[in-house]
């Protein structure tokens, strides 16, 4: 009987906890079935071995309690937090450039201590908070005089980053401002006009891009050019995926990568290693699952009472989408390899705790009232 009664006291404790917590339960299914795939592409990945896997569950862990903590606050007080939240963003952006560490030729982290961060990982959350905040103060569509400092907004950001150099990430931070201003209602004249100037700023993008930048997009165009160079990843990502079949080659069997034929196979291109285990099945349902998070995250956008919450909601879960779609096809040849992760699935600590805060917000707008009647 004693047993009995801490038993059904553990239960009630348990069920008021969840209760308590502000949490979309579809929406965290749909992240622990994408992480778990990941963890299990890890394994693989990595010899096999436990030793990557334990590392990045212990990082998902952490962003699960980022996660917890920030869908805890209500949207409300996000909104009140935007401007902050974005000069810290920038200053840590600059901190980057005086102080951050050298990798691989490039200056993207800062040290502190055990710890190192990647600050931009960080402005894809802080400045979509930001133009939110900024559209949310009067009625929409938005003006053209609010289309100004959104784009000076954006465009601060997206030169430090590019300057670190970190193309690839400033191109998605400024694909997820265009995509708040396109939710924000901007008249379609705008937005061709921006595209237009966009696309005359080309051929000076081109004159300042690096040696190793401007191979990537050649090689894009014919990898075929450079097997054995910079067109080395993207042929041994086609092999692995073109290998596969229906059924793939089954876990843990993916000799492109275990054999160390394909580059980066725990990070830029573990799509390609899931779909050579999982073979054409495999990635179909891993695609499902990612376009249940993406429109899950639609849904509370369109559930959200207010032009902050809505506007947030909408860019992140469409900014979400584009990552994946980009990481995605640069793995099957179908874009130029420009260093973006898969969400959720590629190894990397800053990423992932910036998924979790992303995934947090999401969170706190669908949990917290007021909302909408369905």
């Amino acid at each position: 009987m004693k047993t009995l009664s801490v038993s059904s006291s553990f239960s009630r404790f348990f069920g008021v906890l969840l209760q308590r917590i502000y949490l979309d339960w579809p929406l965290f299914a749909g992240i622990l079935l994408v992480f778990s795939a990941g963890e299990a592409v890890l394994y693989s990945a990595s010899g096999p071995g436990f030793g990557v896997v334990w590392h990045q569950g212990v990082k998902f862990l952490i962003a699960l309690v980022v996660m917890l903590a920030v869908a805890q606050v209500p949207p409300r007080r996000w909104r009140q937090l935007s401007p902050p939240i974005y000069v810290g963003g920038l200053l840590l952006l600059v901190a980057v450039l005086g102080l951050g560490h050298v990798g691989l030729g490039a200056r993207r982290w800062l040290d502190f201590g055990p710890v190192r961060i990647q600050p931009s990982e960080f402005m894809k959350l802080a400045l979509p908070m930001m133009l939110a905040w900024l559209f949310s103060r009067q009625p929409l569509p938005i003006r053209f005089g609010m289309l100004l400092q959104a784009a000076v907004l954006m465009i601060l950001p997206v030169l430090l980053i590019a300057k670190e150099p970190d193309m690839g990430t400033a191109v998605l931070i400024a694909m997820g401002a265009l995509v708040i201003i396109f939710l924000a209602g901007a008249p379609f004249r705008f937005l061709v006009l921006g595209l237009a100037i966009g696309a005359s700023l080309l051929p000076l993008v081109w004159h300042f891009m690096h040696g190793y930048q401007r191979a990537r997009i050649l090689t894009f165009l014919d990898p075929q050019s450079a097997p054995l160079g910079a067109g080395y990843h993207i042929i041994q990502s086609m092999i692995a995926i073109g290998s596969s079949g229906m059924y793939g080659l089954g876990w843990p069997h993916a000799p492109q990568a275990q054999l160390g034929f394909l580059p980066e196979s725990r990070t830029d291109f573990i799509f390609a290693v899931f779909g050579e285990e999982f073979g054409l099945l495999g990635s179909l349902a891993l695609l499902a699952t990612y376009v249940f998070i993406i429109l899950r995250g639609l849904y509370i956008a369109w559930r959200a009472s207010d032009n902050y919450s809505r506007l947030l909601a909408g860019c992140l879960s469409l900014t979400f989408a584009i990552d994946v779609f980009i990481n995605i096809d640069m793995t099957m040849g179908l874009l130029p390899v420009v260093g973006v992760p898969l969400p959720l699935m590629s190894y990397g600590g800053t990423s992932l705790v910036s998924m979790g805060a992303t995934m947090g917000l999401l969170q706190s707008i669908a949990r917290h009232k007021p909302l909408v009647s369905a």
